[in-house]
């Protein structure tokens, strides 16, 4: 055992001086390289470059996407329609009383899946109106990132209450505002505080029909004097049988995607 204890500590410290070796090796080529000109070319990140009066520089730009990219799933859960797709998910899957079925991948799975389809025809207007001329140089990366904002801003002002603006405006105690006036910081919280409120109306709605399921099976039980059995074991096969005969996911589906106004 102690031998073969020493040779692991020969071997890993022949490792160790191998790396090391190669290390300095390749540190000094790539110095000589980029010093003497020598060799393979050396690796230079620049973010310098030309750029047309009044637009963004490169390295504002790469900022830009960086953040972009790190706030990515904050975007989406926020500025689209996830939120109320993944809540009255979720609402479904408490109603009928199966907490492992379907699973936690599958539900967020589904719904950012819904909230693809439900958004693309707002990320086509995006991507006719801002992408393509950017990608063509012939608009601003300033302009193209108006239009897509107005379009995204859109899209939410068709979903949020009056009430839930209004709201908000008095909080930060801003004047009246037309529609296209409206900031972000007024049409985000706002459309947030909308589709919570429509997704726990809709989860409501969905919670009846199993409620009174579960009174039936509950008021039977009692009539039968076996007060000591639980109703959730008897309720539950009921309540799934009444899901897949009315299809109860075609119906929870079409209702969430009828349920958004796209202009």
């Amino acid at each position: 055992m102690k031998k073969v204890l020493l040779i692991l500590k020969r071997v890993r410290l022949f490792a160790l001086i191998l790396l090391g070796f190669l290390f300095f090796s390749f540190s000094h080529t790539c110095l000589d390289a980029q010093t003497t000109g020598a060799g393979a070319p050396g690796l230079r990140i620049d973010v310098t470059g030309s750029n047309d009066e009044g637009d963004f520089g490169v390295a504002i730009q790469l900022v830009v996407a960086m953040t972009i990219l790190s706030l990515g799933p904050s975007v989406i859960m926020m500025m689209t329609c996830f939120t109320r797709m993944i809540i009255v998910l979720g609402f479904v899957r408490n109603a009928i009383g199966v907490n492992s079925a379907p699973s936690s991948q599958i539900i967020v799975g589904l719904a950012l899946f819904l909230t693809f389809f439900v958004m693309g025809p707002v990320w086509n207007k995006i991507y006719d109106d801002a992408v393509t001329p950017y990608m063509s140089a012939t608009m601003k990366s300033s302009d193209a990132l108006m239009v897509a904002t107005a379009h995204m801003k859109d899209f939410m002002m068709n979903q949020t209450r009056q009430q839930d603006v209004q709201f908000f405006l008095e909080i930060s105690k801003q004047g009246a505002m037309t529609r296209d006036q409206l900031p972000l910081s007024i049409v985000v919280p706002s459309f947030v505080l909308s589709e919570l409120r429509t997704a726990f109306q809709m989860g409501f709605l969905i919670f009846i029909p199993f409620i009174i399921v579960d009174f039936i099976v509950a008021s039977t039980l009692m009539s039968m004097g076996m007060m000591m059995m639980p109703p959730v074991v008897i309720s539950m096969p009921f309540k799934l049988l009444l899901f897949v005969l009315v299809d109860g996911w075609y119906l929870v589906i079409q209702s969430l995607v009828n349920s958004f106004n796209i202009a």
